[in-house]
């Protein structure tokens, strides 16, 4: 059975600074109409940084949308500075967030973060042998972070009793774990 839907008219409704907006009108399979609205992003990435002691590194920072902090991994959108490539926002991201550079940066996996309403992709890397920066760069306004860095066990502790909610955290735990096991 064909499941493509075709956009037949689209309007922008909103131009932001993270997201843009677009409403699409979509003829079904079974050529009736419905409306879509769309949610587009330059893209981000997600860095699981582990440390020398075996501990992944994680930033607490409030979240507007829901209200309340979260604890994460370091994360944050492509941008201008980027050119397009997630490997050097990646490593911009770690120098803001947790002031550290890795010496080795490898792609793990790429994922759709809400495919029901956006088309943002995340590109998750591992991120190891890291050092203190030798430059900072400027955090993003109002960005306030606690930083710490947790034993898988912990992790595992806090995802089990829903200390970690955040969706891309969440499997960056599940992906050490699978990284040790192969240990």
């Amino acid at each position: 059975m064909d499941l493509e839907e075709k956009v037949v008219a689209h309007e922008d409704i909103y131009d932001g600074a993270i997201i843009n907006v677009e409403r699409q009108t979509v003829e079904l399979p079974n050529g009736e109409k419905a409306h879509r609205e769309i949610v587009h992003h330059s893209g981000a990435v997600a860095i699981m940084a582990i440390t020398a002691e075996n501990k992944m590194i994680l930033v607490r920072q409030w979240r507007s949308p829901i209200g309340r902090t979260t604890l994460e991994i370091p994360a944050g959108k492509l941008d201008s500075r980027d050119g397009d490539d997630p490997k050097h926002a990646a490593v911009r991201e770690l120098n803001e967030e947790i002031r550290l550079h890795p010496s080795h940066l490898e792609r793990l996996t790429g994922f759709y973060s809400s495919v029901g309403f956006s088309d943002e992709y995340m590109t998750l890397y591992l991120a190891t042998d890291l050092q203190p920066v030798q430059s900072e760069l400027p955090r993003d306004k109002g960005e306030n972070l606690n930083i710490r860095a947790y034993s898988l066990d912990e992790l595992k502790t806090m995802v089990a009793n829903g200390e970690i909610e955040d969706a891309k955290t969440v499997m960056a735990v599940w992906r050490f774990e699978l990284i040790a096991m192969k240990k």
